[in-house]
């Protein structure tokens, strides 16, 4: 399905999550292209899961780093450490240290103050381990002269790409390398994956992961881009019903078909939307 101009607004604005508050102004001297913006990403952040590979460890406050659920935390943390711009490249001990997902929210909250329609993706990498879909979140920003969504990894750097003996572009994910919880959820009720356990990351693993990331890229796309452990909702559940089954199975559809109505099922099922008291700002 077009995407339509109504939906490349709604991507090019902030969301709750992704909005920087009182820090937005620090933003304005971001670079205006997105490999270099990625570049400042990568300068502010690390995984707090590769540490070992740059030679660093964590001290107990660094390791609580990856709660920080807004924009507004993350820059917060950042600034505390070290008030330099933005643009500024930190050492590796006035870091951020956050997962994926905080890598794709930066990148996402960076480009759309620019005005550049961008949102994250919830799912499952294959380039990490052989016959795995590891748990991963990414980035898609619309290309305008190309007229297309392009999906993008902003945690791989040089380092990474190097470890993970990566042949493609992490700035242009081939299809196929990145797979949406929708599309992972599809690839399971259609038998074309039948183990749950290769969906997940290290010990947790499991069919929760499939329908939980699911969940979690919806809300994604309703721009509300929750932590990876955050749970609500179906994700309570101890045993789905069919009409779980069901209601899942269209959302997976109107995802994979960039379906408009993904902003209406969003809002209609409490089973879907995520509390307020995961959503609201900490004062």
């Amino acid at each position: 399905m077009a995407t339509s101009r109504a939906v490349l607004e709604f991507y090019a604005e902030q969301g709750v999550i992704s909005s920087p508050g009182r820090y937005a102004d620090w933003f304005d001297l971001l670079p205006n292209r997105v490999p270099e913006i990625v570049g400042v990403v990568q300068g502010l952040l690390l995984h707090a899961y590769w540490v070992g590979h740059y030679g660093i460890s964590l001290t107990a406050e660094q390791e609580q780093h990856v709660n920080a659920r807004h924009m507004q935390n993350i820059l917060e943390i950042i600034l505390s450490l070290d008030d330099s711009p933005l643009t500024v490249s930190r050492p590796y001990e006035k870091r951020f240290f956050g997962t994926c997902r905080d890598f794709s929210l930066f990148l996402t909250a960076a480009l759309r103050h620019k005005g550049i329609p961008a949102r994250c993706r919830c799912g499952f990498g294959r380039y990490f381990m052989p016959n795995s879909y590891e748990d991963h979140w990414i980035v898609e920003y619309w290309h305008a002269d190309e007229g297309r969504w392009v999906a993008l990894d902003p945690q791989i750097d040089e380092l990474q790409r190097s470890k993970l003996k990566l042949t493609f572009d992490p700035l242009r994910l081939p299809k196929g390398q990145f797979v949406s919880g929708a599309e992972a959820w599809q690839l399971w009720r259609e038998g074309k994956e039948v183990e749950p356990n290769k969906f997940g990351i290290a010990d947790f693993r499991g069919f929760l992961f499939l329908y939980g990331n699911l969940v979690r890229e919806l809300a994604a796309l309703n721009k509300v881009e929750l932590l990876p452990w955050d749970v609500w909702g179906l994700m309570r559940k101890e045993e789905l019903e069919e009409s779980d089954y069901i209601l899942l199975d269209e959302v997976a559809g109107l995802i994979i078909e960039e379906n408009e109505s993904l902003f209406a099922i969003y809002e209609m099922n409490q089973e879907l939307r995520p509390p307020a008291s995961l959503t609201n700002l900490a004062k």
